[in-house]
């Protein structure tokens, strides 16, 4: 997640060998299915109930990183999965809060100040951290700014948590999907033709918008149903850090 004072963080490299074979997100899928709802909101204590099976999911991920004989698309997978699922094992672990920001608050790290830059998970045999998935990893080596409506902060404002995992067969499919659903929330961007007010994540990363010829607005109209015009005039919306719950 990205905040005023960002630094960008190193690439994790791992102890272990990394498995050669992907991993399967099925036990992931089952659990997203039961505990998240459509419109994205989660049961955290529905996860806490089923803690066993979550865990043991989290254990897989830890020991069998990405290997480079895998697919992009598995990759990809894996790290954006890796990324939600340690995002609620991080709620789970200070549960109840009314938001993820409120963990900030309680970390007695020097230098840690903010519950993305915590390194409270291992992948491979190396301790490492929500911000060293998205900066590190996915925004570094992929290059691919639709991550940004896949990784979800815990939070309201962020995009909606899929009530399934991604898998490689279907990221294209899913990826596509969540860009449309975030960008046409009329909670998270308010789209008009001559005037738009959009989330904080096209202001935040922006950089990641413009590269390559892009914009924001391109970005918007590839997927908004009502089209900004190329000289509207955009703000940005207040950002709700409240605990995406049921």
């Amino acid at each position: 997640m990205v905040a005023p004072g960002f630094n960008p963080v190193a690439s994790p490299a791992y102890e272990v060998a990394a498995a050669s074979a992907a991993v399967d997100h099925g036990a992931f899928d089952k659990l997203l299915k039961k505990h998240v709802s459509a419109q994205g909101l989660v049961d955290y204590k529905g996860f806490k109930a089923d803690e066993q099976a979550f865990d043991q999911y989290l254990a897989m991920l830890s020991k069998n990183p990405p290997a480079a004989s895998w697919s992009k698309n598995d990759q990809m997978a894996y790290w954006i999965n890796a990324y939600n699922a340690y995002t609620i094992r991080l709620v789970l672990d200070h549960y109840p809060v009314q938001s993820i920001k409120d963990i900030g608050s309680k970390i007695k790290i020097p230098f840690v100040t903010t519950p993305w830059a915590i390194k409270f998970f291992s992948i491979g045999g190396e301790k490492t951290s929500l911000d060293n998935i998205e900066h590190g990893i996915l925004r570094k080596k992929f290059d691919d700014p639709r991550i940004h409506f896949a990784l979800v902060c815990a939070s309201i404002s962020c995009p909606r948590l899929r009530n399934e995992a991604f898998t490689a067969s279907e990221l294209e499919k899913q990826l596509e999907d969540q860009a449309r659903d975030f960008v046409n929330d009329p909670t998270k961007n308010k789209i008009g033709k001559s005037t738009a007010q959009l989330s904080k994540y096209f202001d935040w990363y922006k950089g990641d918008w413009e590269k390559s010829g892009q914009s924001v607005a391109k970005w918007v109209n590839r997927y908004s149903k009502t089209k900004m015009s190329t000289n509207a005039k955009v703000g940005y919306l207040d950002y709700n850090w409240n605990l995406n719950k049921q």
